[in-house]
């Protein structure tokens, strides 16, 4: 029996083409604005999770003193991508992915209203699921490992981050999320779990070794690196400004960054060149 054309597609091997992949975040746009805020807050939650994860592994790697640098940061960044990796493959809602909702805007799917609410609810979820997962860390004993090391890296990571100059934080947060929603991007094309874990590997590395500010991952650091500080660690660390002042500061730069870096750098770029005009 003969298979029907969409049936034919549906068993092509290969990625989905630029213009498909356009097609599919504004469908995918539309599922996220229509959620049910409970179902919205929940998943954000797990994204939260997620992205701690990833985090979490990044820091015991920097919390080894005897490994150069390049092979620091990279290695601790390619262990750090298992957090969109979760994301992307179990289903969750990452902020900074939502910025490519504006593919479903610019065709008029959703409104403002609804991409809004999406971010407020997906931004407040990911908090309490980094949160939840930095204290899940501290009481594990984690900062504990290596002889404390990994307690002060915890420290010296999160003081990095809000000592930070305003500008330094945004432009951060721009090349960030530009790869971040680039690997989300390719992930929308693929086919497979492979192709998804293949696809978000590299982006992200780049983006954590060369140290570019992502809001919901900066959640999970800079929270774990305030409990360890108050447990005791990086004590020969200056971390004075490594307080809820100093936190919120980093969180709101690297999110309004991450905001021009996915909306603008990615999805509204991708919808002028490949969204499908309507007949006039």
């Amino acid at each position: 029996m003969a298979l029907e054309p969409e049936e034919i597609k549906a068993l092509r091997p290969d990625a989905l083409s630029p213009a498909e992949i356009e097609a599919k975040a504004e469908t995918i746009s539309v599922g996220k604005a229509s959620m049910s805020v409970g179902k919205m807050f929940l998943l954000a939650i797990m994204a939260g999770l997620f992205i701690g994860c990833g985090a979490t592994l990044f820091t015991l790697v920097q919390g080894d003193s005897e490994l150069t640098f390049a092979i620091k940061r990279v290695f601790g960044a390619a262990c750090f991508s298992v957090g969109l990796m979760l994301v992307v493959c179990c289903g969750a809602e990452l902020f900074t992915g939502n910025t490519l909702m504006v593919c479903g805007l610019g065709s008029k799917k959703i409104n403002w209203g609804g991409m809004l609410k999406n971010w407020v609810v997906v931004w407040l979820g990911n908090l309490a699921g980094s949160l939840l997962m930095a204290f899940l860390v501290y009481m594990s004993a984690m900062a504990a490992m290596n002889n404390g090391l990994v307690g002060d890296a915890m420290v010296s990571i999160a003081t990095g981050k809000v000592t930070l100059a305003p500008e330094t934080i945004f432009c951060k947060a721009i090349l960030c999320n530009f790869l971040v929603c680039l690997a989300v991007w390719m992930s929308f094309g693929a086919r497979t779990i492979a192709d998804k874990i293949i696809c978000v590997i590299m982006p992200i590395t780049a983006f954590v070794a060369c140290g570019f500010e992502h809001c919901v991952a900066n959640m999970f650091f800079l929270f774990m690196g305030f409990f360890a500080k108050l447990a005791g660690y990086g004590a020969a660390i200056d971390a004075a400004a490594l307080n809820l002042g100093g936190i919120f500061y980093n969180l709101t730069f690297a999110t309004l960054g991450n905001i021009v870096g996915g909306m603008v750098m990615v999805g509204l770029v991708y919808w002028i060149v490949y969204h499908k005009k309507s007949e006039k």
